[in-house]
């Protein structure tokens, strides 16, 4: 079942600040058994962690599921003195981590949070990451940027005209926006909720500077790919095939190029597989987590 508007609150109310130099960011830490290796979740662009707040309790019933909005995203501070560089959100992702006392995880990413992970492989093949990663698991995230198709909405946001489309965005046409990127019916709550949160303290207005990343995914495209394709590390690619944005060729290529992937996919998902089908989602992350425990 999918999360809904009435659930925003529980989810506030469940969650923790942790404060950085830049703002407070929102952290939803949910405990599990003890002695297994927790999950940390990095969430997509426009929407936040509550994405997958459908699928957090399935997971929590093998290991602790952290996750946490990006800075300019949901219940996080969103500053308009600030780069929205994937670089610094990397460094947001680490702060949470040293705040939670998070020094051994699996990482699951979406979307943009897709290259926020390939920072931190790069990082980690640098020596730069303290934290012991165990396992990667990718989920319809446009890494390959070449092979990406943009939205007309994000096209407009990285625009000339992008302040002045953010400013005209409503909860109508971001809904219109969402239902052409997802393949399921989603209820009108669910993306009530994602509205919510993207629009709330001005989110809606830091678009156009957020979505800068998506020139980072080019300017850093070595970098990131290189460390992909070095990978010594258990590795997911779990793909909705029906996503217009980050289409399949992407998912395809990432498990060609990263040692030993593992390729599921969801003929009948798009863009937003864990809050188009929650269980079925939950239960493909469960079983390649417990293998990578080993």
């Amino acid at each position: 079942m999918s999360s809904t508007l009435n659930d925003l609150d529980a989810w506030r109310r469940a969650g923790t600040t942790v404060d950085t130099l830049d703002g407070a960011v929102f952290v939803h830490d949910t405990p599990g058994p003890a002695g297994a290796t927790p999950l940390v979740i990095l969430h997509g662009f426009p929407t936040s962690s509550h994405d997958f707040a459908a699928v957090i309790p399935e997971l929590a019933r093998d290991r602790r599921v952290v996750t946490f909005d990006f800075l300019g995203f949901g219940y996080s501070a969103k500053p308009a003195r600030f780069s929205y560089s994937l670089v610094e959100q990397c460094d947001v992702a680490l702060a949470v981590l040293r705040a939670r006392g998070v020094t051994d995880l699996h990482l699951w990413a979406h979307d943009m949070g897709t290259s926020v992970a390939t920072e931190l492989l790069a990082r980690r093949e640098r020596g730069l990451l303290s934290p012991t990663l165990r396992s990667l698991a990718l989920m319809n995230g446009s890494v390959h940027v070449e092979l990406a198709r943009p939205t007309l909405g994000q096209h407009a946001l990285r625009s000339p005209l992008g302040p002045l489309f953010a400013r005209l965005n409503t909860r109508r046409s971001f809904v219109a926006q969402m239902r052409r990127i997802m393949a399921r019916p989603v209820d009108d709550a669910t993306l009530d909720a994602m509205w919510t949160l993207v629009s709330r303290d001005d989110g809606a207005l830091r678009l156009p500077a957020i979505i800068g990343y998506i020139a980072e995914r080019k300017r850093y495209w070595h970098r990131w790919i290189n460390a992909l394709t070095r990978l010594d590390l258990p590795a997911l690619v779990a793909w909705g095939l029906r996503d217009p944005v980050a289409v399949p060729a992407i998912a395809e290529q990432l498990a060609r190029e990263i040692p030993g992937a593992e390729l599921v996919t969801w003929a009948d998902l798009g863009h937003y597989p864990q809050v188009e089908d929650p269980p079925r989602v939950a239960a493909v992350l469960r079983d390649f987590l417990r293998r990578a425990d080993g």
